[in-house]
């Protein structure tokens, strides 16, 4: 029986999580902002963490997958 052999190597899967980490709290961070009340407009939805740091962790994290899936594996 032949051994299956994985397309990437052991380096491009752990890139690949740490990518789709920095993605997740990209999301994350994005949330939340909105105001109860629809009548009552929220200040908050314009934050620093929603409006640069979240979009900002977002590309970095695309930026590492498409590191991750184009170095050569192991």
């Amino acid at each position: 029986m032949e051994k299956k052999k994985l397309l990437f190597g052991k380096r491009n899967y752990k890139f690949m999580l740490i990518g789709i980490f920095f993605i997740a709290l990209g999301f994350i961070l994005m949330s939340g902002g909105g105001s109860e009340d629809p009548n009552i407009f929220n200040e908050e939805i314009y934050s620093f963490r929603r409006i640069r740091l979240a979009p900002m962790l977002v590309i970095l994290g695309f930026i590492i997958e498409v590191y991750a899936i184009l170095t050569k594996p192991e």
